[in-house]
C-alpha cells in the first residue's frame, strides 16, 4: 500500500516547504494541486508542487546522518 504526500516549495523570500496533505491515491493529490493553484501564494509559484509516493510501514531513511 502506498500514500502520496503533496508538498509545495516556495522560493519567494527564501526556501519554504509546506506539506499540503497525505492522500490515498495520486489522483486525489493531483486534484489538490489543481485546487491549490488558484490560491494566494501558490498561484505565484504554480510549479512548486511535488507529489512523493511512500510505501506504508516501510523505513524511508534507514541510515544515519552527519552534520557538517
Amino acid at each position: 500500500m502506498y500514500v502520496y504526500l503533496l508538498w509545495h516549495t516556495s522560493h519567494l523570500g527564501g526556501r519554504d516547504e509546506k506539506l499540503l496533505g497525505v492522500y490515498a491515491t495520486r489522483t486525489e493529490a493531483e486534484a489538490r494541486v489543481r485546487r491549490s493553484r488558484a490560491l494566494p501564494g501558490f498561484r505565484e509559484e504554480p510549479n512548486g508542487f511535488h507529489i512523493a509516493e511512500y510505501r506504508v510501514n516501510a523505513d524511508q531513511w534507514a541510515e544515519g546522518f552527519l552534520t557538517v
